[in-house]
Parts: C-alpha cells; structure tokens; sequence
C-alpha cells in the first residue's frame, strides 16, 4: 500500500516538477515522475496526491501520485508506479490473459535494439512459449470515456513495437499491456493525431501477431489505493 498526502496542484513545470499547496497552506515543490506531456491531466489549483521518500539523498523528496483533470476524474500520472500495478495484477490473477506461468522476471534485456521488456514470463503449465511483456501507462482522454496513447511523440514506444515483433517472429508471446490509470477511460486507441508512427507500427505489430490488452485502475487516493481492477476494450 502506498501512503497518499493530500494537497492542491499549483502547475507541473521543466517537465520533472511540480508545485503543491500542502493543507496548511505551505508551498511545496516536489518531483513529477512522468515524461510525457500529461495532457488534460493538469488544472490549476485542483485537488492532488502526493507520496513521501525515505530516501535522504532526494533533493525532492515528495512524489506526485494522483492528479485531478479536466472532467472531475483521478489520474495516476507516476509511470513507475505502473509496473507494479501490473505484477500485483497478475499475482493476484486479475490479469487473465497472463495467468498460468510461474515464473516472472522484471527488466529483462532482449532484442536486437538493446531494450529492457518490462515482464517475462516462463514456465507456463500448457504453453512453452515465453512470454515478453511490455507495460505503458495511459491517462490522455480526449472526448469522454476515450483514452489515448501516447501523450506525446514516442520514438521509444515504437522502438518497444518493433522488440515485441522481433519476439514473435522467434516463435514467443508478445503482449503489449496498457495500465490505464484514469478513472474516465473506458476504451484505449493509439493516438494517431500525436504520433502517427506509433499508431502504424501498433497495427503493424498486432497484424503480426504482438498482443494488445487493457486494464483499468481503481484511484481511491483517500484509501490509499490504487489497483488494476479490471479490463478495458483496445481499439485500433
């Protein structure tokens, strides 16, 4: 469970901070661990969530968690929070399209362009494939209920595609995951009207047999959660 603090966002700037309104007024700037471009996810003087490091070394040792957007509904906007969401997902079985393996090991190398896969899964009980994993967090809405990635030009999630490709054509499972953690979302395409590459390259990746799944997250900041729940249409 991670420990969440109230607090009012101020604005989110040099893409790695932002500035806060603790409770008791006293400003506060903290890390903001996301680096793209938290489009419709930033309003001013909106209702936030941050987290605390014990670690004595950060120069900022607040983390921004949760944000408020546009149309009244959470973000989780920390996109190292994902994989976690993802790994308690599958050990606890939410994540139906990756249950039956025993083993799972996290930022694996593979790949001809020197990647790190997120999960890797082996040792299933009927498949001998191995299974590459690839997480990306959504939070982009654009019309209500419509969800987008990316949020910004990716050179690297398409980088992330063509690895994926590469690990089918060698006869494993590929499966690309988006952890949607925006409490509107209910459908998740890519975001051709951002970068049109990504867009190519996703269709091109499930036409050759790459997996693309969704799976939406429960934001309930006062109770300290936030917990994939369950799974969302992808459409391309």
């Amino acid at each position: 469970m991670i420990l969440l603090h109230p607090a009012l966002l101020s604005k989110r700037y040099k893409r790695f901070l932002a500035d806060i309104v603790l409770t008791d007024k006293t400003e506060l700037t903290i890390h903001c661990p996301n680096t793209g471009s938290m489009k419709n996810c930033v309003v001013s003087d909106s209702a936030c969530w941050y987290s605390v490091s014990e670690s004595k070394t950060r120069k900022y040792p607040q983390t921004l968690e949760v944000v408020s957007t546009p149309g009244g509904y959470l973000a989780g906007i920390n996109t190292a929070r994902a994989n976690a969401l993802v790994e308690t997902a599958i050990t606890a079985g939410i994540i139906t399209e990756l249950q039956g393996y025993s083993l799972l090991k996290r930022e694996v190398v593979y790949g001809e362009e020197k990647s790190r896969v997120d999960f890797l899964l082996s040792n299933h009980s009927t498949d001998e494939r191995l299974c590459y994993v690839e997480v990306k967090n959504v939070t982009l809405m654009e019309a209500d209920g419509d969800g987008f990635f990316p949020d910004a030009v990716s050179q690297r999630g398409s980088k992330h595609l063509r690895e994926l490709m590469a690990m089918v054509r060698q006869g494993h499972r590929a499966v690309l995951l988006f952890c949607v953690q925006h409490t509107g979302i209910k459908k998740v395409s890519p975001a051709d009207h951002i970068d049109v590459v990504y867009g190519a390259t996703m269709r091109e990746a499930i036409a050759a047999g790459v997996e693309v799944i969704a799976y939406a997250a429960e934001i309930l900041p006062q109770q300290n959660r936030i917990a994939l729940v369950h799974s969302l249409p992808v459409e391309v």
